[in-house]
């Protein structure tokens, strides 16, 4: 599984690259997965769009099982 939403974040890592941001994976527990937004992402007023309206539907679209998607500040 962990394999498969590493992959996924790979291929979506040059959008949020565009627009001055990057996302690391931290971890996958339970149906969440845990990542962290950096750069122009981390701070960005409409990061809760980004991960629930973005990033949750397309691992959502590809592993159903997926629960939430949550950011952690390290």
């Amino acid at each position: 599984m962990e394999d498969k939403i590493k992959e996924m974040i790979d291929q979506m890592r040059p959008f949020i690259n565009m627009d001055g941001g990057d996302i690391e994976f931290i971890k996958y527990e339970d149906g969440y997965i845990y990542i962290k937004l950096s750069g122009a992402c981390q701070n960005c007023g409409f990061q809760d769009v980004t991960i629930n309206d973005g990033l949750l539907q397309y691992f959502q679209s590809e592993i159903p099982e997926i629960e939430g998607v949550i950011n952690v500040n390290l």
